[in-house]
């Protein structure tokens, strides 16, 4: 009989402390979210076809404080063992640099957008369309920096048709690596990005998910 009120007391005691994990993770995301979104209407800027600019914070000048923040939210979010960070040249390179200090200073890579002499040896290839352009390109990324032992971890700064993000998965999957999810600072909610990603059985993750703003106000979808 004392033997199971131990138990039950042990058993009620790691539920309350796991409780209370639990309670501080959620916490903390939501404060984290708050932050974001705050910033995000401060300084983003709304213009016509739903583009979103976020260049004075995140893609242009770069606000290394938030980045560090947006590093720390992508590590809870993938505690995962991942080996390497990828992303696409220019405007992921920032944030995965600075986030991967949070993942054991692992390597970035990054996915380039034109040939050049100084790519060489075989090359994993995928074609994209850019949303902002309009243009069709390819991008590369030599064969050496993704391994099939590898445990890669994508990141960019926005998903919009998920062009961008559906060529580095198939990059990831071109090297025979295993992709644990995706991390994207603000997704647009309005288009069908996010779904595509999330319809192929990926993990992925988004810190703000803007709504579509047909009234020319930014809101963002409860997560």
């Amino acid at each position: 009989m004392v033997f199971l009120q131990l138990n039950s007391s042990l058993i009620s005691l790691i539920l309350t402390a796991f409780g209370a994990r639990m309670i501080k993770k959620s916490n903390e995301m939501e404060n984290f979210m708050k932050l974001l979104e705050e910033r995000i209407l401060k300084d983003g800027v709304l213009k016509d076809g739903g583009i979103l600019k976020v260049d004075s914070f995140l893609n242009h000048q770069m606000d290394i404080g938030l980045l560090q923040e947006i590093g720390k939210e992508f590590r809870r979010l993938f505690p995962e063992n991942i080996t390497r960070i990828l992303t696409i040249e220019a405007s992921g390179i920032g944030i995965a640099t600075i986030a991967a200090q949070y993942f054991d200073n692992i390597p970035v890579v990054f996915a380039k957008k034109s040939m050049s002499k100084n790519l060489d040896g075989d090359l994993l290839t995928s074609k994209v369309i850019s949303y902002t352009k309009g243009l069709e390109f390819d991008i590369f990324v030599e064969k050496k920096f993704l391994s099939p032992d590898d445990n890669i971890l994508i990141i960019d700064d926005f998903l919009a048709n998920g062009q961008a993000l559906n060529g580095l998965i198939d990059l990831v999957n071109g090297s025979g690596a295993n992709l644990v999810g995706c991390g994207i600072v603000i997704e647009k909610g309005f288009q069908d990005g996010g779904q595509i990603i999330r319809e192929k059985g990926v993990h992925l993750e988004s810190l703000a998910i803007v709504e579509d703003p047909k009234d020319g106000k930014l809101c963002f979808r409860e997560q």
